[in-house]
């Protein structure tokens, strides 16, 4: 007990105070940040999946010559048979 009311003592209890708040600091940051990033990655991955529907919806009525006409063609000549 002494030794904590000794002016070493203080200086070291005042640095293991201040190294905790900051590494709390850190973890509260890095927390933040992944939590962010899991959003941006969620977010994308819902537009990614809009677009898709977009594209099935554009692509599911058409038929084989139609599908290939949009897919400019795949002969060498660019026709569609």
């Amino acid at each position: 007990m002494a030794f904590l009311l000794s002016p070493l003592g203080r200086v070291l209890g005042a640095l293991a105070v201040t190294a905790s708040l900051m590494g709390l600091s850190w973890l509260h940051g890095y927390q933040q940040g992944a939590a962010s990033e899991r959003q941006a990655i969620l977010t994308r991955s819902v537009e990614v999946l809009r677009e898709r529907t977009k594209v099935d919806d554009q692509i599911r009525d058409m038929d084989a010559a139609g599908l290939c006409t949009a897919l400019g063609g795949v002969f060498e000549d660019g026709s569609c048979q």
